[in-house]
């Protein structure tokens, strides 16, 4: 492992919250606070000076509209970015946006007793220094927009979907080639809570099938599709095919996560077996690997996201290399792959 430290810049407009994130950053000896900026034109020169690694942006500051900031820096300058968000609903909606604009991920301001989220930070930040190379590469042209696939796939099977960091810009691409009709299809999105309800009302604004977070007992029904609730319990599924429900279940985290995608995976196991598909995208860790091998043996239809396109290879590289995916997949061309299947296997 390399022994150079991750530089970070620190943009938020409290010098209080500036002060947090520099104790709780500068105290893992992989990571050095190179600098602190109170808006995004402190932070325009403060980029040029000091050359960052990574940089953790408040969502909403003074001077310059923060997306403004991160549209402008992506397009001229893309860079990990880390969003700090306070966990309002009207912070929710302005970092769903951030992700989909580029953003590398979202966490919730931290306090300096909360050690989960102090090691979530710090977790975050050097995955996104890992992934500086990708953003050093020349821009992707951006995917046109599809229209959504036609016909009537999937007869009475059910599709289940995971995914952590970059899922944002992935779950978009893939539902938004998603028929009208679509099979009933249940995610878990690694989120925090607050942030799925919007993240969920974007999806059903953007896509052709109807899009909402989960209750529970809701009956999983044809061209709905279901995002897990961020935080607070596990999304599965409970019932026979033609009869199932959203099943919430407040228990313990799962690989670190609550949802866990190896919950969601599990339960459409043992609910439909074979009659599934399911697809693992973008994300750290290897929460869903475990889940979509039982789905593979069961007899369901598997795709993991390929290397290439994803945000981080992680969850999808554990399940590949344990054999729980059938097939990598560009993201792009995902949907495409997933409905030619389930027409093929009817």
């Amino acid at each position: 492992m390399s022994s150079k430290r991750t530089r970070v810049l620190i943009v938020d407009d409290s010098a209080t919250m500036q002060q947090v994130l520099r104790e709780i950053l500068s105290r893992d000896p992989q990571i050095e606070v190179v600098g602190e900026a109170f808006d995004p034109h402190q932070a325009r020169a403060a980029i040029k000076e000091l050359n960052p690694d990574v940089i953790t942006l408040d969502v909403e500051m003074p001077n310059m509209n923060g997306l403004d900031f991160l549209e402008r820096l992506m397009r001229l300058r893309p860079m990990p970015v880390i969003m700090v968000s306070s966990l309002t609903s009207r912070g929710a909606e302005t970092t769903i946006r951030a992700l989909e604009l580029g953003a590398f991920d979202c966490v919730a301001k931290p306090r300096l007793n909360d050690r989960s989220a102090i090691d979530d930070l710090r977790r975050k930040v050097k995955m996104a220094a890992g992934s500086l190379e990708r953003y050093r590469l020349p821009a992707p042209a951006a995917p046109a927009r599809r229209a959504p696939l036609a016909g009537n796939p999937g007869d009475d099977r059910i599709i289940a979907v995971g995914a952590s960091t970059g899922g944002v810009e992935a779950l978009i691409c893939l539902l938004g080639s998603f028929p009208e009709d679509c099979p009933p299809t249940v995610i878990t999105q690694h989120m925090p809570a607050l942030f799925t309800k919007p993240f969920a009302a974007r999806l059903d604004r953007l896509c052709a099938p109807r899009v909402a977070e989960a209750h529970h007992g809701a009956p999983i029904e044809r061209g709905c599709v279901y995002v897990a609730p961020g935080g607070k319990a596990h999304l599965t599924v409970r019932g026979k095919p033609g009869a199932l429900r959203c099943h919430l279940v407040e228990s313990d985290t799962v690989n670190g996560h609550r949802p866990s995608v190896d919950v969601l995976f599990n339960s459409v196991t043992q609910s439909v077996g074979g009659r599934s598909a399911g697809i693992i995208l973008t994300g750290m860790g290897r929460d869903g690997a475990s889940g979509l091998d039982g789905m593979r043996k069961a007899g369901a239809l598997t795709f993991g996201q390929s290397e290439d396109t994803c945000v981080v290879y992680g969850m999808p590289k554990v399940a590949f290399e344990i054999g729980a995916v059938a097939k990598q997949v560009p993201l792009q061309n995902m949907a495409a792959e997933l409905f030619t299947a389930l027409r093929d296997t009817r």
